[in-house]
């Protein structure tokens, strides 16, 4: 998968840019009511149960101020992919105990030939491993200079 196919998946209406929560139930219920309000999916409660659920095997903040919330839902017809920003952090208890800044939600259905979901987290995982990369991530005012910010790593 190229940096243009994961693009493919990603939505302006699916950018949060100024995520504000407190933790990290309120980042998944924030994020869900995105999901919900651009149209993405019509039960939001179903997401939000399957985050939670996720979460509670383990966090998916890998560190480094990044957090893949991600699962498979019956609610959603295809790969979505929301890109969040909090840039005064967030308690999403990562595995370095740090706060967590950048937020990339993975939500695919149970059918997922090819197995694409998967495919995009690893993409997007080992993109943000780069230091100048999440910087930039993190500096990305909107949703095209996020956007440029990822073209821009697969140089």
């Amino acid at each position: 998968m190229t940096i243009e196919d994961l693009i493919q998946h990603m939505d302006p209406a699916l950018w949060v840019g100024n995520l504000r929560a407190r933790n990290k139930e309120e980042v998944l219920q924030k994020l869900t009511e995105v999901l919900v309000s651009a149209g993405k999916v019509k039960n939001g409660e179903l997401i939000l149960e399957m985050l939670q659920n996720r979460e509670a095997l383990g966090s998916t903040a890998v560190g480094s101020g990044v957090a893949f919330p991600h699962g498979r839902s019956v609610a959603i017809s295809e790969l979505t992919i929301l890109v969040a920003r909090a840039p005064k952090g967030v308690d999403f208890d990562s595995i370095d105990g740090k706060p967590t800044y950048l937020f990339f939600l993975l939500l695919a259905p149970p059918q997922d030939s090819g197995n694409i979901y998967l495919q995009a987290l690893g993409v997007i995982t080992g993109l943000v491993q780069n230091d100048q990369v999440r910087e930039k991530l993190l500096a990305a005012k909107d949703f095209d200079s996020m956007v440029a910010a990822l073209r821009e790593a697969q140089k």
